[in-house]
């Protein structure tokens, strides 16, 4: 494995495009600083914390809004370390098949996730320029757990596509979720405000997702819930109506199925 030949850096230009790597894959975690991307002279805007992985086939370039910080990362893959065994059970290593423009793979990551892809890609930053022991291994470890994140149900795998109206109402739907989660738990509630049946919406979310809405709502539920056991002192009973739930006992049951521990033991971990 040579990981030594992982380059990583910030985007901090007004304007970052392609470099001569024709043996890497690109990727791009992009922030809000990014106004849009270019690809093969086609512009696309709306694309806050998404990523994209291009093949050396496509011509792109960033372009920032004017200001000083950071707007995400550009990593550049070697092809041969894509190969290592670690990924293989990864969707995200299907990379290395998309050529064609009409097949740009991109993913609307959950908004939920943001610091934490964040940190995991400043510690690949810092660790690419150390000499330290075992560094190959911690990077390909840090690497694998951001494909993990990116691999993750509640993002959006999808193509960059004019017709793709199902990815769409997908990305409307999680949206809706990250906004209403708190007043609203059953999907009936969602596919109301999209104007759309609940089997319809359930179709979608398992063609673009291989999941099923319900599952997405309870997932939102579950992050935030945690959160606020494990980083505030608000009392159980408070976290409960907080998130919508009827009682303490039902958000207790709640958190049992969906993670086989009471409120008090997730607070405790």
């Amino acid at each position: 494995m040579r990981t030594q030949t992982i380059k990583i850096s910030p985007i901090l230009n007004k304007v970052t495009s392609r470099r001569n790597e024709e043996d890497c894959y690109t990727l791009c975690w992009l922030q809000n600083g990014v106004d849009h991307i270019e690809i093969n002279q086609t512009k696309y805007k709306n694309i806050s914390n998404s990523v994209f992985f291009l093949t050396p086939d496509f011509d792109w370039k960033l372009y920032k809004t004017d200001t000083d910080s950071s707007s995400g990362y550009v990593l550049l893959i070697p092809r041969t370390l894509m190969d290592n065994p670690i990924f293989k059970n990864l969707h995200i290593t299907q990379v290395r098949f998309f050529k064609s423009t009409d097949e740009i793979p991109k993913i609307n990551l959950s908004p939920g996730i943001e610091k934490r892809v964040k940190s995991i890609l400043e510690m690949l930053d810092e660790l690419i320029s150390t000499n330290l022991p075992n560094k190959e291994q911690a990077i390909l470890s840090l690497l694998n757990t951001f494909f993990v994140y990116c691999d993750g149900k509640c993002n959006i795998k999808t193509f960059i596509s004019d017709n793709n109206q199902k990815a769409a109402l997908v990305y409307k739907f999680k949206k809706k979720i990250d906004t209403q989660f708190s007043k609203k738990h059953e999907v009936s509630a969602y596919a109301q405000l999209l104007h759309v049946s609940d089997k319809y919406l359930n179709e979608c979310v398992k063609e673009v997702l291989g999941t099923n809405a319900k599952s997405l709502i309870a997932e939102k539920l579950v992050m935030t819930a945690r959160h606020e056991l494990k980083f505030t002192d608000k009392p159980i009973k408070e976290i409960a109506y907080q998130l919508g739930f009827s009682s303490p006992d039902y958000f207790s049951y709640f958190l049992k199925k969906h993670t086989n521990l009471p409120p008090s033991q997730i607070r405790k971990s």
